[in-house]
Parts: C-alpha cells; sequence; structure tokens
C-alpha cells in the first residue's frame, strides 16, 4: 500500500506579486486615500444586507461612488502551544507586530481579468490589526477602499507577519452592497520568516469547474495545485503542505535492534522518525476543537500501555482462571503513578484511569462491555458465535457456500492435500436428516468463515515466533428456519513443516465432555483468526490504508475550489493524521498489533497479502461487496435492488439503507455541477483524480478491469458513494464496536499462544487437558499484558469525540449559501433521522433473532448519531480514529 511521505519541493515564488504601495489599515508610512465622507458611507451602509451571501457577491459601491468600504474580519483559532501562547521568544515577538497593526497581510483579489490589458487586476492590499481575544479565538481587522470596476472577489491572499503559525478559520468581508462574504479556511497558516513560504491563498466558497473558472482566478488555481503537488524531492518539514506517496517504510526499526527488521517494499527502509509527517492541515492535533480523539490514543499508547508493562513484569503470564478476567472490571489493575507526570491523563481518559492522591499507586479499571453487561455467559454459547458473524465487530466475511467439495487453491506440493477433511458425511449427520448437502447448497443454506488459504502460509512463520501459534482455518454454518445460523464444523490445518506432514483435524459441537472442550478450544482459535482479519483486513486495510490515496489525490489533483474536493473533504479528514499515529504505536515493529495478535510480527505481511489477493475497488461498495460474497443478488423488485440470501442480517440491512441515503445525496449533488456527462470526460482536474488514484495511489493494481469507468454521471456517482460509505458506514460498522465486542476478550480473543490438545499430543499435556480443561483454555488465550493493553486501545478506539462529525449532521460552510445542495443536505440528514427510527423499530422485533433477544446486543452501529463516549452506535463523517 501507499502511503503519505511525503517528499520536499523547491522554492515557491511568491504568488502575487507587489505593483502597487501597500494600503495600512493603521496608521501606516505610506498616504490612504481620502476617504468618503461619513454621510456617504451611511447612505452605502443602509443598502447593505445583513446576511451572509454566496462567492458571486461583486465588491460595489451605489451608482454615483466610484468605491466602497470594505471591512475585513479575520478569526483565527487558539491554539494549544502556539499563537498567543506567550511562550518564549516568538510568542514576545508576535504581541509587539500585534501591537504595531500588522498581523496579517490581506489582499482582495479580482475574479475577473482587466477589460483593457486582458491580465489580472492589481490586487487590493491592507494590513489587518488585532481588534478583540476571547479563551477560543483572536480577531483581527482591517479596512479596504475597492473600487466599483473591482467586480468580483475570488480570493483572498493571506501573509502571517508572525513568527509562529495560526489557525485561520474564516475571513468575512462586510460592506458589500449584496451583503457580508464569508470565506471558510480552516487552514494553517505559517510565519512569511520560515523559507519558501508562499503567500496563502483562500478562495471564496463558490465552487467552480476547472473549464467554468473566472479568468482571474485560473492561474491561482493551478499555482496552488503546483505547491500541494511539490516536486518529490527532498525531506518534508512539520510546516509542509505538500502531499505526495511513498511505500510504508518505516514501520520496522533495524537500527535499534534486528529484531525490529521488518519486510520493505522497495530496497531502502526509511530511518524511524519520533513523529510521522502529514501535510500541515491535516495534523489538527494543536487545535483545542479536535484534540480528543487523537491525543487520547495517543495517551493511552505513549503513556497507558508503557505504565502496564511496568505493572505486569511477566509478559507471559496468563490468566490463572476466569474471575481474574472479571477482576478487571471490579478490582482493576495497580499502575505506577500516572497523574504526576501526566496530569492530563486524568481529564482525557475518565473511563478507564481512576486517580487516587493519597495513594502512590493509581488504576486502571475497566467498564463492562455491554455484551458481557447484558448476559456473561453469551460469549459461551454457539448462537452468540454465530450471531456475530452477521451482527457482530466482523460482518463483512462471512459467504455463501457454492461448490463443494470445500478445495483450496493454494499449491498441494507446499501445503499438502488442497480437499478440505468436512465431508458429505459430517454435514449431514450435523443437519439431522433436514436435508441433503446437495439440497443444503442449492437452497442456500450454508455458510463459511473461509481463512484457510490466506493463513495458512503464515503458519510456519507465525509458529517461529515465541508465544503464538496460528493454522488455517474453515467454519462451516447452516442456516435454520428461524432465520440464525448454527455452526456445523471447524477444520483446522497445519501445513507440512520441519519434516512433518500436513496435519488436520475437523472439530464439531457434541455432547461428550471431551469433545465440547475441544470444540471451545478450536472456537478459539477461529475467533482469534477472525479477530486478526477484522484488525489488518476489514479494518485496517479496507479503510484506513485504502482510503489514504484519495485523500492524497484529492489535494493533489482537485482545486479547493472543485466542487467534488468540496463533497469528499468532510470525508477525508483526519485520516492522514490518524494512519501517522497507528503507524508510530500500533502497526509498527513490536507495536499493539504484532505483540498481541495472532500473525505477530508478520501481521502488515499479512494485510499487504490480503490486498493482493483479495482488494478490489469496485467490491467495496456495500451492495458489490454482498453480491460477491454471495450474501445478496440483484433483484430489482426487491427495495435497493438486492435480494438478501439472509434475510435477517442486521449489516446489510441497516448498511443498505444508509448505502442509499448516501446515494442519493451524492447523486442530487453531483448532478448540480454535471447536467450532463460530457462535463465528467472533459473535467481535466477530475479525471486526473481518478487516473492517479489508479496509476499511482493503488499501482500494484493499476491495470485490473474491475476499475470502474469514468466518463458519465453515474460513474462518478458510484465512485464517490463507494468512497463515502468505505470512509463512514464500513468503518463505523467494523471500529465503533470494538470494546463492547471484544473488550471481554475470550468473546474474541486476539491471539491464541498454545496449539490444539490433539496436535501430536503427549501423554503427560492429554492427562492435564482432561483434568484441568478450563485452565488449558486460559494459557491459550491472550497473557495479561497482552488483554490488558488491547482492551485498553479498543476502549479509546470505540469512543466518539466530544466535537464528532457525524454524518449529515451539519453542513459544509462552503455549501450554505447554495440553495439547491443545502436542500439536498436537508433531504440527506432527513433520511438519516428515518434510519434512526427504522433500527430501533427492528432491533426491538422479537422475530428478529440476529439482534433482538433475551441478553443479546442490539445492533445499533450503523445509526448515524451518538453521545460522546463508547456507545456501539453512531457513524461520523470521516475515518477519524
Amino acid at each position: 500500500m501507499k502511503s503519505h511521505i511525503q517528499l520536499s519541493s523547491n522554492t515557491t515564488q511568491t504568488l502575487i506579486p507587489f505593483h502597487k504601495p501597500f494600503v495600512y489599515a493603521s496608521g501606516a508610512t505610506f498616504p490612504l486615500p481620502r476617504l468618503k465622507p461619513a454621510w456617504r458611507q451611511i447612505r452605502i451602509n443602509k443598502l447593505i444586507k445583513s446576511k451572509s451571501f454566496p462567492g458571486s457577491i461583486r465588491a460595489i459601491a451605489t451608482s454615483d461612488e466610484k468605491s466602497t468600504r470594505v471591512k475585513a474580519v479575520v478569526s483565527v483559532k487558539v491554539i494549544a502551544g502556539g499563537l498567543l501562547s506567550g511562550l518564549g521568544l516568538a510568542g514576545g515577538l508576535d504581541k509587539i507586530t500585534d501591537l504595531f497593526g500588522k498581523s496579517l497581510l490581506l489582499e482582495l483579489v479580482s475574479a475577473e481579468l482587466d477589460p483593457k490589458t486582458g491580465l489580472e487586476k492589481e490586487n487590493i492590499k491592507a494590513y489587518a490589526r488585532k481588534a478583540s481575544q476571547d479563551d477560543d479565538e483572536v480577531k483581527y481587522e482591517c479596512d479596504f477602499e475597492v473600487g466599483a470596476d473591482f467586480g468580483e472577489i475570488g480570493a483572498v491572499l493571506v501573509e502571517n507577519e508572525h513568527h509562529t503559525e495560526m489557525h485561520l478559520k474564516t475571513i468575512t468581508l462586510e460592506g458589500l452592497l449584496n451583503g457580508n462574504l464569508v470565506i471558510n479556511c480552516n487552514s494553517w497558516v505559517s510565519p512569511k520568516s520560515e523559507a519558501n513560504v508562499a503567500k496563502r491563498v483562500f478562495f471564496t466558497d463558490k465552487s467552480y469547474l476547472p473549464s467554468q473558472t473566472p479568468n482571474g482566478l485560473r492561474r491561482l488555481r493551478e499555482k496552488e495545485l503546483a505547491i500541494l503537488r511539490g516536486n518529490g524531492q527532498g525531506e518534508r518539514k512539520s510546516s509542509d503542505r505538500i502531499y505526495d506517496y511513498d511505500v510504508y517504510n518505516d514501520l520496522g526499526d533495524p537500527d535499534s535492534s534486528t529484531a525490529l527488521k521488518r519486510p520493505v517494499l522497495d530496497p531502502l527502509s526509511e530511518t524511524r522518525s519520533s513523529s510521522v509527517y502529514v501535510p500541515r492541515d491535516e495534523a489538527f492535533s494543536t487545535v483545542k476543537s479536535v484534540t480528543f480523539s487523537v491525543n487520547t490514543v495517543s495517551s493511552v499508547l505513549h503513556a497507558l500501555v508503557p505504565s502496564l508493562e511496568t505493572a505486569i513484569i511477566d509478559s507471559d503470564l496468563g490468566f490463572p482462571y476466569f474471575t481474574k478476567i472479571d477482576s478487571l472490571f471490579n478490582e482493576g489493575v495497580n499502575l505506577p503513578p500516572l497523574s504526576n507526570k501526566n496530569g492530563f491523563l486524568r481529564n482525557l481518559l475518565p473511563r478507564l484511569v481512576k486517580f487516587f492522591n493519597d495513594t502512590r499507586e493509581d488504576l486502571l479499571r475497566f467498564e463492562t462491555p455491554a455484551l458481557i453487561e447484558r448476559d456473561k455467559f453469551s460469549w459461551f454459547r454457539d448462537a452468540e458465535f454465530s450471531r456475530q458473524t452477521l451482527a457482530g465487530l466482523n460482518p463483512c466475511t462471512i459467504q455463501l457456500v457454492t461448490e463443494w467439495p470445500l478445495k483450496s487453491k493454494l499449491d498441494p506440493k507446499v501445503y499438502g492435500n488442497p480437499d478440505s477433511l468436512i465431508t458429505e458425511e459430517i454435514v449431514e449427520c450435523e443437519i439431522k436428516g433436514f436435508m441433503t448437502l446437495q439440497e443444503a447448497v442449492e437452497r442456500k443454506k450454508l455458510f463459511i468463515l473461509d481463512y484457510h488459504d490466506l493463513l495458512l502460509p503464515y503458519v510456519k512463520k507465525v509458529r517461529g515466533v515465541k508465544g503464538t501459534t496460528l493454522y488455517g482455518s474453515r467454519t462451516l454454518f447452516f442456516l435454520t428456519d428461524e432465520g440464525t445460523l448454527r455452526p456445523l464444523a471447524i477444520e483446522l490445518t497445519r501445513p507440512p513443516m520441519d519434516g512433518k506432514p500436513q496435519w488436520r483435524e475437523v472439530y464439531t459441537p457434541t455432547w461428550n465432555a471431551t469433545g465440547s472442550w475441544l470444540w471451545r478450544l478450536a472456537k478459539a482459535h477461529v475467533l482469534a483468526h477472525d479477530s486478526g482479519y477484522h484488525q489488518l483486513v476489514s479494518h485496517w486495510l479496507r479503510t484506513h490504508c485504502a482510503t489514504e490515496p484519495y485523500i492524497i489525490a484529492a489535494n493533489r489533483q482537485l482545486s479547493v475550489i472543485h466542487p467534488i474536493f468540496r463533497l469528499m473533504h468532510p470525508h477525508f479528514r483526519y485520516t492522514m493524521e490518524i494512519n501517522a499515529l497507528a503507524r508510530e504505536a500500533l502497526i509498527n515493529a513490536d507495536g499493539i498489533i504484532e505483540a498481541s495478535f495472532s500473525p505477530a510480527k508478520y501481521s502488515i505481511e499479512l494485510s499487504s497479502g490480503a490486498y493482493d489477493l483479495q482488494w478490489r475497488f469496485d467490491h467495496q461498495a456495500l451492495p458489490a461487496d454482498l453480491i460477491s460474497r454471495g450474501m445478496a443478488v440483484e433483484d430489482p423488485t426487491a427495495p435497493h435492488g438486492l435480494k438478501l440470501t439472509i434475510e435477517d442480517y442486521p449489516y446489510a440491512n441497516d448498511g443498505l439503507l444508509l448505502w442509499d441515503a448516501i446515494k442519493q445525496w451524492v447523486t442530487d449533488y453531483v448532478q448540480h455541477y454535471y447536467p450532463d456527462s460530457a462535463l465528467v470526460e472533459s473535467d481535466k482536474e477530475l479525471q486526473a483524480w481518478w487516473t492517479e488514484i489508479r496509476t499511482v495511489g493503488h499501482a500494484d493494481k493499476k491495470d485490473e478491469p474491475w476499475w470502474p469507468k469514468l466518463k458519465t454521471v453515474e460513474d462518478l456517482v458510484g465512485i464517490l458513494t463507494t468512497m463515502i460509505w468505505v470512509a463512514s458506514g464500513h468503518h463505523s460498522a467494523v471500529n465503533f464496536g470494538q470494546y463492547d465486542f471484544a473488550g471481554y476478550f475470550p468473546n474474541r480473543p486476539t491471539i491464541t499462544r498454545t496449539n490444539m490438545p490433539t496436535e501430536e499430543p503427549n501423554e503427560e499435556e492429554m492427562k492435564f487437558f482432561l483434568a484441568k480443561p478450563e485452565v488449558v483454555l486460559l494459557k491459550c488465550f491472550p497473557s495479561q499484558i497482552q488483554a490488558t493493553k488491547v482492551m485498553a486501545v479498543l476502549d479509546i478506539l470505540s469512543t466518539h469525540s466530544p466535537e464528532e462529525e457525524y454524518i449529515g449532521a451539519a453542513i459544509e460552510g462552503v455549501w450554505a449559501d447554495n440553495p439547491v445542495i443545502k436542500a439536498a443536505f436537508e433531504r440527506f440528514g432527513g433520511k438519516l433521522k428515518e434510519l434512526e427510527g427504522v433500527i430501533d423499530a427492528r432491533n426491538a422485533n422479537r422475530n428478529l433473532n440476529n439482534r433482538s433477544g433475551a441478553g443479546v446486543v442490539p445492533y445499533e452501529l450503523l445509526k448515524p448519531y451518538s453521545v460522546p463516549g463508547v456507545t456501539s452506535m453512531g457513524v461520523p463523517n470521516s475515518i477519524s480514529i
């Protein structure tokens, strides 16, 4: 997969050269033009409307006036440790700059060319002075004299005169005849004192296709894109805004230890840095309003997890009995004091860490997950094991059995007999004569979790790592008349290795004690396989990783005033920063994933292998995904145009409603800007974006025939709907239920540490198993340090920020003044509110056994909205945690 490690750019030139003396707003050294008499200004102001208007506002005065006074108000976000923090030399110099009234240089840019010369009109310039400050923002103001012939204001150039960066929220131009003009910035502006810093351009909120761009803005549009692309050279600085591609060659750390050497995707691995570069506007971690997600994750990874490792010294120590697991929720784990050196944890992690001022230790005590709070023994039942394949944490892997016998596609010379040991006789015995196996296949009654071919090549490698084991696995289910799945058999396979032949065994639910415990152990192995696949493929690969090239390509090829950039931007926000954090401490060598999941040091190699074998862009669309797994067929007469193979499939039923709502919103939006398909084909920025995604961002797949074409409005709607679904609905379905489903780890162990007792058993081991099968299961489960680290991380990953941006909840500022887009967005929001009610009604329907019943956790992962915290509901716009 491609990453966002950027390469440096050449020196960038000033966007607009100075042609005239500056017009200062606060007693400057250059003379100001003569202002209009006060009575004339009053007369003009009476004509000004108070409301905000679209970006097509023209800066004009009354017919008998040659210019009008326009006031600019710049809103700057107060940031932690940056602007206005008052710390250090830079902070002192910035206060002096504010005192002299030269904090920001602003330049108004006309959207029109000069009709006489055919060149760009002269910009109108003024320095903004500090006008007010509160806890959250600072306002800077300046006045412009705008001539009647200036025409439409298309952009504002900004130069930061401070010595520290600023985070601009908005620029409001007041005094225009048609009302105030609000420009939504939401961007960092570096100080001009930094090398190679060009003036920042902020376009108005009006969107343009490339061919429709006003002539006065064409050069600026192209220049800004060139800056964002860079030139592919050098090393990136944290203040850079450049978007570029490279491969993940910094996950290992061979310089510090040979044990941390990992495969790289080109001949050279990179030196591991303490921080991973992301373009400046993707890294909002120091803005107060968006600190929660990043800071809490970072705190757990960099403060809490090391403290756990100190508290639990023996990394191999397991849980001696099940009540010891319960104590994690009742008594907690004593930690070395965190509060003295990390006082901020008190506010960030109140669910996890209880602080005590009168003792030397703090306490890590977990909240009881919803699954166990409702039914303490649900994890033990086969019915719950099956139900979660349709309504659990990883509901997008179960597939229909369409061919029999089951057969591996791997090379039998390397991996042994490809034919499954799950035979016709075993299946018909388990379904108790209800029908023959052939009838079950024909009537679409058999389903499978198939991790055989993906995992088998890693078995030998993984078994070389201390403290873990692995099998290839197949788990077969039968669809009952009640619409629920019943497990029939689990097959575990070890390939030929170390001079030993292939080993395979099939386990089935049984009534005898020994068989029952073997079945439970086999389920533990399958659940570890499913947990690893969920985290590395369904979650990391299909959402975080695959989306990143869409984001990079959008910033490189789509101007910020392109309507498609503005549609997709809410769904791309914060993803690159959260991915950078994952690379630092989650998926890196010896990180949380490697230390606590079955594939161990081969985790990301396995994820890469799954990308090669399984990932297809066209199958990321929910309907296509369901069809590809045999979980639905096309049916024009059915809702959503699909007939589900399992009618009570909560993930699919709720997901399709959300999919349809997203698709209708995208359709309304796209058709407004592209009334016919010719505009799609001729849009050079749009076509460059889609080409770069396929040929650079997903270069290994560039020649695949399944990539959608981009020629029609329908093509564009399908591509955009797929991307939005993955970033919102799919990610929410596999992320925000992590703690409630996996917080009690026996329900979803992330690792199995011991082999099955029946694999080459010796007399002593078998005797111990027969005497203490519960202890054998506990030894197979994760160790104490593995379990608690994962639980802490899952708690945070499942948490909604107080500032969460939910899908369809709040309209983007750049759309607010477009009546067509505003109406379409309101319809979208209305559909999502309806979806909330539909999901509630479905969960209350006692006939839907996969989402309702005694002790059953209702399926709410695709309910659009949520309160803050761990709720197992709520669909944010983007992959922000």
